[in-house]
């Protein structure tokens, strides 16, 4: 079994722009670059602090953009499996796109 190379990826500020508790205008060019590396095989995970009906609206959200992760704020089953049945609390992942670390993809929309 190969290694599944795993992208989490934050939601605000990232994936759209930053107006929480509501969801801001997409960022078509990191959702291109995800979807295009999701056609290539990463598995992708949302990696974000919102919780409850703002996850629910969150994850339909996405779905509409046409995201469709492999996990959320969890570790995708097919990582865990590569790593014989461990899952730690902390998500593993390749490379983290968040707002907070990554300018590349955090500039006005």
């Amino acid at each position: 079994m190969n290694k599944p190379y795993v992208i989490a990826v934050d939601f605000d500020g990232t994936l759209c722009s930053y107006l929480y508790p509501a969801i801001g205008a997409p960022n078509k060019r990191l959702i291109r670059y995800l979807l295009k590396r999701k056609q290539k095989g990463a598995l992708l995970v949302l990696w974000t602090c919102r919780g409850g009906q703002d996850l629910v609206d969150t994850c339909e959200w996405c779905e509409r953009q046409g995201l469709i992760f492999d996990a959320v704020n969890a570790n995708p089953e097919s990582a865990i499996a590569y790593h014989k049945g461990s899952d730690p609390r902390k998500i593993g992942y390749d490379e983290l796109i968040d707002d907070k670390v990554n300018r590349r993809w955090s500039r006005p929309f």
